[in-house]
């Protein structure tokens, strides 16, 4: 009989490994996902960073991981210029899809509008709201 294994509990300690020999074992499955990330910000005039889009190319798909503007410049397009480069450096990379997940009291409808639709729903994630998951086709339109 195998010996018994002992679990202990831990906060986040033993990323280094865990995350590594998954990502082998991706590799054996699907192939090497040829990771990269993908960061573009935004500057005042200050040079304090007021927003930005940070994700990851893998496996032919754009994940966005992160993406934020201060308040004051909601509005002015420039989350439409953010996601549009993050979009566009993917297509470079060979990237033929897009994903992301936001909630309802973010940025939904931004999402929709730039071509993302829901693929999936959290009901009551966090408390009283939603939790979406959306994706989008990166590839160009034929014509």
């Amino acid at each position: 009989m195998a010996e018994e294994l002992k679990i202990v509990f831990a906060e986040n300690a033993a990323w280094g490994v865990i995350g590594p020999a998954l990502n082998d074992y991706n590799d054996q499955q699907a192939g090497e996902d040829h990771a990269q990330s993908v960061c573009f910000l935004l500057y005042d005039a200050d040079e304090e960073i007021v927003g930005g889009v940070i994700g990851t190319t893998y496996w032919h798909w754009l994940h966005v991981s992160l993406m934020w503007i201060k308040a004051e410049y909601r509005g002015l397009g420039y989350g439409s210029r953010l996601l549009r480069l993050a979009e566009e450096e993917a297509l470079q990379r060979g990237a033929r899809q897009a994903y992301l997940d936001t909630f309802s009291f973010q940025a939904p409808d931004f999402y929709k509008k730039h071509g993302y639709h829901v693929f999936g729903v959290l009901e009551d994630f966090p408390t009283g709201h939603q939790r979406y998951f959306m994706t989008k086709s990166l590839q160009e339109p034929a014509g």
